[in-house]
């Protein structure tokens, strides 16, 4: 599984807009600088983020982007799905009669895979583009761990103790 550049670019340009915009515009060849990003492909992008209301453009000399709502308020889930961006864990196709492997039958890991997907996608419906600005994401993902996944990381620790 992996996020292509269009999510992992489109969040970077708005946490950057966020983090150096407030309420002036931020000219998108400014963010392509500061990020790195190619100022073509991010005006491709952009384009996609403003049809689904997450920013606002504005023209002239001090023209640029700015956020349509407040930081807080941006999902980076929102962000991902504003630009055609599916993050698939599994090889088959949603809905399909026809497995991963090209049989009617689901390989032995889909279910794995499957609950991957739905796992990253309530992380990043979790996360706020203003979480990512002031960089309170790190460790979110351990914030509700089943207590099972507790109880193995202690027995792990026994085992690895003995092993030792």
């Amino acid at each position: 599984m992996k996020l292509t550049t269009k999510g992992r670019y489109a969040v970077a340009a708005l946490a950057d807009i966020a983090a150096n915009g407030g309420a002036e515009p931020v000219a998108l060849p400014d963010v392509a600088r500061r990020q790195g990003i190619s100022a073509g492909y991010l005006e491709q992008l952009f384009a996609k983020l403003r049809r689904a209301g997450l920013v606002e453009s504005a023209r002239g000399v001090a023209g640029g982007y700015l956020l349509a709502r407040a930081p807080a308020s941006i999902r980076v889930a929102e962000i991902v799905a504003a630009v055609d961006e599916e993050i698939r864990t599994t090889g088959c196709a949603p809905g399909a009669s026809v497995g991963c492997q090209g049989k009617s039958a689901r390989c032995l890991t889909h279910d794995l895979w499957d609950e991957l997907g739905r796992h990253i996608e309530l992380f990043l419906n979790a996360v706020s583009l203003e979480d990512v600005v002031e960089r309170r994401v790190l460790g979110m993902a351990a914030v509700n761990l089943p207590a099972r996944a507790h109880e193995m990381r202690a027995s792990d620790k026994l085992l690895m103790g003995a092993a030792e």
